[in-house]
């Protein structure tokens, strides 16, 4: 703003003194062709005053060469006209890598790598100083076939494709601490694609085929051996099942036989307990009595005869009888 202020004062002098023309008394003041050719040295000294750094940039300051150590942001500033301003673009970038590595087993890997970056615009001065404007070219990407190389080469060519975030991670880690230094901020890394040899391609193609086979013979291997414990497990069941329902059954019989004994005996305990009774309580009058309670008054028509006697006889006996028995008596 000083220098500002000098320019238009000096300017304004020296365009009122350029008017005066003539000598003592005859001198005047009035617009000439000086004047102009002062005023265009003005506008092109003011011109040079003026610096302009664009959205997204940071300028970075130079006094006769010499880096200052202040930044100047977006927008319009003033400077003495013999400084200069460099533009650096601190927005966040991104660049693209084509790189060929090879792994722990010697097998060469076509690596594409991307990284997004960004300067650290309080320090660009910092960045211009040491290393100048073309910062990526002279640190990032010697650094970044590095950190790609070195890491890739602890791993063996077929993990590279199962690891491939666990790499990313590496490689972002070796570089965030070396650009650091330099005063680079390390946004975020992705390796875009890993690529073999036919040879090697083709050799882990036959290999997934047959670990594929392999695992679906041992799944159907194991099916089977699933179905048959299943099977043996069923008919174990099964067996141990009827072996209890027959050992309840056998049970549930001799149960019942048991009652049935129990019951017979009770019975025949019971019939003798009731015969002790009678023959207990029975008398010859009380038998005399029964058997005239169930005479029904008739005399009866039969005889009982041995071999040697004959008993009487009670009632009247048949013709015929009655001979044999008349001729017997003779």
């Amino acid at each position: 703003m000083r220098w500002l202020i000098l320019s238009l004062i000096s300017a304004f002098v020296l365009f009122f003194i350029l008017g005066f023309t003539g000598r003592g008394k005859n001198q005047t003041w009035k617009l000439c062709l000086k004047q102009f050719f002062c005023l265009i040295g003005f506008a092109w000294l003011l011109g040079g005053m003026i610096a302009t750094v664009p959205t997204g940039h940071t300028g970075i300051l130079t006094t006769f060469g010499r880096v200052e150590n202040t930044t100047l942001e977006a927008g319009m500033h003033i400077k003495s006209p013999f400084q200069e301003v460099v533009v650096i673009d601190n927005r966040t970038q991104k660049s693209l890598l084509n790189l060929s590595a090879f792994s722990s087993d010697i097998q060469e890997v076509a690596v594409i790598y991307s990284i997004n970056y960004q300067i650290d615009k309080s320090n660009a001065q910092n960045i211009y100083k040491e290393i100048g404007e073309k910062y990526y070219e002279v640190v990032m990407e010697p650094r970044i076939q590095v950190a790609v190389k070195s890491v890739i080469s602890k791993y063996t060519a077929e993990s590279l494709v199962e690891k491939r975030d666990t790499l990313s991670d590496e490689i972002t880690d070796i570089l965030r601490e070396e650009l650091g230094h330099y005063n680079i901020k390390v946004v975020n890394t992705a390796i875009e694609d890993l690529d073999f040899s036919n040879a090697f391609t083709s050799a882990v193609e036959a290999k997934q085929v047959a670990q594929q086979n392999k695992l679906r013979a041992e799944i159907e291997q194991n099916q089977k051996n699933m179905e048959q414990k299943a099977e043996a497990e069923r008919r174990q069941i099964a067996a141990e099942a009827d072996a209890a329902v027959a050992k309840i059954a056998a049970e549930a019989d001799k149960e019942v036989l048991q009652i049935q004994a129990d019951a017979a005996e009770y019975a025949g305990q019971k019939d003798a307990a009731v015969n002790n009774a009678l023959s207990e309580s029975l008398t010859d009058i009380l038998i005399d009595y029964y058997t005239v309670k169930q005479w029904n008054g008739k005399l009866p028509e039969y005889y009982v005869g041995g071999a040697e006697n004959v008993l009487p006889i009670l009632g009247k006996l048949p013709a015929e009888t009655a001979g044999t028995t008349e001729t017997a008596a003779n």
